[in-house]
């Protein structure tokens, strides 16, 4: 019988199907998209790679791969013969009723790395093809009260009302100005491209109260490409600033 599915993330990547796909199974390249920086990242991403099961097919004039793990998480990657240098990815997920060891009733922690995964990938080939990528973050902050919220003290208030495509201007606690576009928002994360010494993206994942009370938690993750060791360790005294004047405690803001 076939497992009933659910649609996380689809979208459209402006890259032929052959570098997506290598972008999936090469681990240098997964690097580039992948999560962050941290201990087991090497043998997250070997895990990734070897673990999963190629598949493919053809929908009409669409040539159709798919990767699928053990716990039946997909991907697919589609191409069209009238649009061979635009890839759509989609991942695909079971229902909640199955295999649901990531889902408490109120927020699904597979699904928002996905989404996150998919629109890191999607950045890395839309802005920094060919590059390589070092991340910092911040892992489960407080995300505050509702009259003392992190992201309104971290300069972020009214984020959450700029479209997709707006642009963001915020002025971090130290005074300094942040310039960005709003490149998605889903129920619980939302990712900037932030306009700087390079162009860089941050994800910033919410968890609710319901699912991390009592205030609920903040995670970011900013990534970064092509810049010199000198360059990266300016933006992470920036980045480690920023947070710990937030109210972070510096043991959960770093980076590589």
């Amino acid at each position: 019988m076939s497992l009933e599915r659910r649609e996380i993330v689809s979208l459209e990547i402006p890259a032929d199907p052959a570098t997506v796909w290598a972008h999936l199974r090469d681990p240098a390249l997964v690097r580039r998209w992948h999560a962050w920086e941290h201990a087991g990242l090497e043998d997250e991403i070997r895990a990734l790679v070897t673990s999963a099961v190629e598949t493919r097919d053809l929908e009409g004039d669409r040539a159709v791969r798919t990767l699928t793990w053990p716990n039946h998480d997909a991907v697919t990657v589609a191409s069209s013969a009238h649009e061979p240098h635009t890839t759509r990815l989609t991942v695909t997920r079971p229902s909640h009723d199955r295999y649901s060891d990531d889902y408490d009733g109120v927020l699904d922690e597979r699904d928002e790395r996905w989404l996150a995964d998919a629109h890191q990938l999607r950045f890395a080939l839309r802005v920094h093809p060919g590059q390589e990528r070092r991340t910092l973050s911040a892992d489960g902050l407080d995300a505050g009260d509702r009259h003392d919220r992190l992201l309104d003290r971290a300069g972020l208030h009214g984020v959450r009302g700029v479209p997709v495509g707006g642009h963001l201007q915020a002025r971090r606690p130290d005074g300094t100005l942040l310039g960005g576009t709003v490149l998605y928002k889903t129920e619980h994360q939302l990712g900037l491209q932030l306009h700087g010494i390079t162009e860089s993206l941050l994800v910033i994942r919410e968890r609710p109260a319901g699912s991390h009370p009592p205030h609920g938690t903040v995670d970011a993750v900013l990534s970064v490409y092509g810049i010199d060791d000198e360059t990266f360790e300016q933006v992470m005294q920036r980045w480690s600033g920023w947070w710990q004047a937030a109210g972070a405690p510096p043991a959960v803001v770093g980076g590589r």
